[in-house]
């Protein structure tokens, strides 16, 4: 069992341009799950799921992920790169210095073949969700979609960004009866690559009707007892840190809000069982995660409020009220954060010659009274 932890404001790079797509990605795709349990909408442009309704405690549904009712914005948005339920790769989460070695060394500094990759975060000395042009910034092409599931593809080119080999991708949603989003992804390449994908939701269970938007009726459950020790650009430092005694302790639930600013983050293997839980008092709405993935990454959006405040969406409360600092709770399913320089975590991020990337997680929604 393994947790790693820290809410953390993260330095936003500019979103770039990229190669026009054949069909329009900004094209909303909707499905819903057979029982009529729950409604997403998507876009190809990041693989993003733009809307997720799920009924409150009243039967109301309420759509509790952050985002922009202006789809262009996804692209083009003024307040930059805010990741808004993308899929984030070639590598999610931080790379220290943007640079790594295949076979992997500490810091980069063993004998293997050193790569540099793309820097986009705290004034060029890390690499933050693959780049200046991560998947996110992409457009995925559809392959499949039907009532009640989409596909999505990737071709991601050798060099891109700096990294090495061509890797395809694929990311599947499915809404199923009882209110459950079932996510998987794979990934191939031809070359040895380090690879690491996530879907980075923001969430209010609230879909911000609460009278305060302060998570202190968010309450979260995390079955993990130690957290992933970093430095101060939330670089892992090698170390794994017990959350005994620690505001990281969420083995028990709490309130998130009562917990911030001191606030965590979290990891822990278990396919078969819920290994993070999270709801609110107010809406009733709750969440039970499963997966295969080792780490949980949450994110108490200290940072969300900028210098161009981001308008809510109309059915949140926009256009007039905007996104507030620790209003709302990022949730990203993924491996160790820079394990490719930490040989001490034991984790093998490299894959390609026949070792294919997989990723699957339940996000299983109930109410609460």
């Amino acid at each position: 069992m393994v947790f790693t932890a820290f809410f953390a404001a993260f330095v936003l790079a500019a979103a770039a341009k990229s190669v026009p797509p054949k069909t329009d990605p900004l094209k909303t795709i909707s499905i819903a799950a057979p029982d009529g349990s729950l409604k997403a909408d998507f876009i190809a442009f990041g693989a993003t799921n733009t809307n997720l309704w799920v009924k409150d405690k009243h039967g109301v549904f309420r759509d509790i992920l952050l985002g922009y009712d202006n789809k262009t914005l996804y692209a083009t948005s003024e307040e930059g790169r805010n990741f808004f339920s993308p899929i984030v790769g070639r590598y999610a989460n931080r790379i220290r210095n943007g640079t790594f070695t295949i076979p992997i060394s500490k810091d980069a500094q063993g004998p293997g073949r050193k790569f540099q990759i793309v820097e986009n975060e705290h004034n060029g000395t890390n690499t933050l969700h693959g780049g200046a042009i991560g998947y996110d910034l992409r457009r995925w092409s559809v392959q499949n979609v039907n009532k009640h599931g989409v596909t999505f593809k990737l071709v991601d080119p050798d060099g891109f960004q700096g990294f090495p080999g061509t890797v395809v991708a694929t990311v599947e949603y499915k809404l199923e009866a009882n209110a459950e989003v079932k996510i998987s992804m794979k990934a191939n390449s031809d070359q040895l690559t380090p690879i690491m994908l996530s879907v980075h939701n923001y969430f209010n269970f609230d879909a911000y009707s609460a009278p305060a938007n302060d998570l202190t009726n968010h309450f979260m459950r995390i079955a993990s007892d130690a957290f992933v020790a970093t430095d101060g650009n939330l670089i892992p430092t090698g170390e794994l840190t017990p959350v005994e005694g620690t505001p990281l302790d969420f083995r028990k639930a709490k309130s998130i809000g009562d917990a911030i600013p001191a606030t965590a983050e979290a990891q822990y293997c278990g396919k078969d069982k819920s290994v993070f839980s999270v709801w609110s008092t107010t809406s009733g709405i709750k969440l039970d995660v499963r997966t295969d993935q080792i780490a949980l990454q949450i994110y108490s959006c200290n940072g969300i409020l900028g210098a161009n405040p981001i308008p809510r969406k109309a059915n949140q409360g926009g256009p007039e009220a905007v996104y507030e600092n620790h209003s709302c709770l990022v949730i990203e399913q993924e491996s160790i954060i820079d394990a490719i320089n930490n040989p001490e975590f034991n984790v093998n991020q490299i894959y390609g010659h026949g070792r294919e990337y997989t990723w699957e997680a339940t996000y299983a929604y109930s109410v609460i009274e």
